[in-house]
């Protein structure tokens, strides 16, 4: 919380100032009273105004089409960047010319003076000594910078971690990223610190040993880091399973590691993959989407978990165009009757961990057997998404972290496949594996992250080996 009386002593210091010119004046001639003070405007105002770039943007108003406020303390304007608008920003808030924001406080000390203008110019060119951002849970946390040491719990930690081309800071992971070897070549070689998951508490003791600058777990999950962990680590949280956030949040952590301009270049590529998708499907009502279920991925006989709005997964089906079945449900379980009854025009099936799918796998065993088991459940052949041929499987590889907007274009493609006849998802994964994880993976060749696939051509399928695509063609 700003220090509004802190402020106020601010412009009454800089007022005094002028009080203390007018008190010099009152022995002389009024013209020179007139002169001196016309002088002192022309000074003052050229202070307010030296450092605003003639194409200057109101608070409102953003750099580009990201649209998302950068919430870390200094970006004075709200908008998605910190650079001289935000000083130009400060010094207006110092003498009441702009409304004071939250984020104006570069320094987090409670109060807007000089030095937040100095912190800003700091941050600007990657010389603060620390930084402070408002994490997930909506808290102020404060980065000691360089980070030079990093612990990471999670996958989409540490995807975020390699397209910001921070790998090599990275001192220890969470014990389940030990078998991320394939999208983790390096990282999954380091020293495990135990349990990165809700639920599964990490070996403290292991992580002190590492002498970390930060640790990044999944989103709010280990909730007693804090407490386990200061003063020596600091706990930095992102909940990169948030479509919504995520660029402001690969920013922000682009800041805190210096690499701000990768988090950029991500960022336009994240954006402009997710805003074609969305002009396209902008202009489509709600009743003319389609109905979809939305659901994980059963044993025989169970109920589904249909996915609902308030799941990560709920924003990635919005995202792609879709009209979901389960929006109103008061609880995510949901029997086979029950979706027999909504009768969806298309099903879509979240495939985690139970059968082999993703890059781990290039066998499509497994997702045929899901296809398999979901057209066979009592009564289904009725549903129209059978009838049509709509059922399909997407693995859990696409569908979190950095890489989510993957899904989300296989999603437009099933949903409007005249809308988005020139749109390829392949091509799309490929350039992030190769442009931003830097990793060696043909998926020409490798991995089953949809199914059934895409047929783009003679010989050419998307989402599975093309090595398929005889037997993907040859079926009824």
């Amino acid at each position: 919380m700003i220090n509004k009386e802190a402020e106020r002593e601010n412009v009454l210091w800089i007022n005094g100032e002028g009080k203390e010119e007018a008190k010099m004046l009152r022995g002389g001639h009024r013209e020179h009273r007139w002169a001196l003070c016309a002088l002192l405007s022309v000074f003052i105002f050229a202070f307010l105004f030296a450092a605003i770039p003639v194409s200057a943007h109101n608070q409102a108003e953003s750099t580009d089409s990201h649209q998302f406020t950068l919430q870390i303390y200094g970006n004075a304007n709200g908008d998605d960047t910190i650079d001289m608008r935000d000083v130009t920003y400060i010094k207006l808030v110092i003498f009441g010319k702009k409304p004071e924001t939250e984020l104006c406080d570069a320094n987090y000390d409670g109060r807007v003076s000089m030095l937040d203008v100095v912190q800003t110019k700091l941050i600007i060119v990657g010389k603060e000594g620390e930084i402070t951002f408002i994490d997930c849970r909506g808290k102020s946390v404060s980065v000691k910078k360089p980070v030079r040491r990093i612990v990471v719990l999670s996958d989409s930690q540490a995807d975020a971690i390699r397209v910001l081309g921070a790998e090599d800071r990275v001192v220890g992971i969470g014990s389940g990223l030990a078998n991320e070897k394939i999208l983790l070549p390096v990282m999954s070689k380091l020293p495990t610190v135990g349990g990165g998951s809700p639920g599964t508490a990490p070996d403290y003791e292991a992580i002190l040993s590492l002498k970390p600058d930060i640790i990044l777990p999944q989103g709010t999950s280990n909730e007693e880091l804090e407490e386990k962990l200061n003063p020596w680590v600091t706990v930095v949280r992102f909940d990169f399973y948030k479509p919504e956030i995520m660029s402001k949040q690969i920013m922000e952590l682009g800041y805190i590691l210096d690499e701000e301009d990768k988090a950029k270049e991500f960022v336009d590529f994240y954006s402009h993959v997710l805003n074609t998708v969305k002009e396209r499907t902008g202009e489509i009502s709600e009743a003319e989407k389609p109905r979809v279920f939305y659901c994980a991925y059963p044993s025989a006989g169970y109920q589904y978990y249909a996915i609902t709005p308030q799941y990560w997964l709920g924003g990635v089906l919005t995202m792609a165009g879709g009209r979901n079945i389960a929006a109103d449900l008061s609880g995510p379980m949901v029997d086979p009757e029950w979706v027999l009854r909504q009768n969806p025009d298309i099903i879509i099936a979240h495939e985690g961990s139970r059968l082999p799918s993703g890059y781990d796998t290039d066998d499509i065993t497994g997702a045929k057997k899901v296809i398999e088991q979901m057209v066979n459940e009592p009564g289904w052949e009725h549903i129209k998404a059978v009838e049509d041929g709509k059922i399909y499987i997407e693995a859990s590889d696409i569908d979190c972290g950095p890489q989510l907007f993957i899904v989300v274009t296989y999603m437009a493609k099933w949903f409007y496949p005249d809308l988005f006849e020139d749109l390829d998802p392949e091509p799309i994964q490929q350039e992030y594996l190769t442009r931003f994880q830097r990793i060696d993976y043909d998926l020409d060749e490798h991995g089953v992250f949809v199914y059934p696939p895409i047929i783009k051509g003679e010989g050419k399928l998307a989402g599975i080996p093309d090595r398929y695509y005889d037997s993907i063609v040859a079926q009824p």
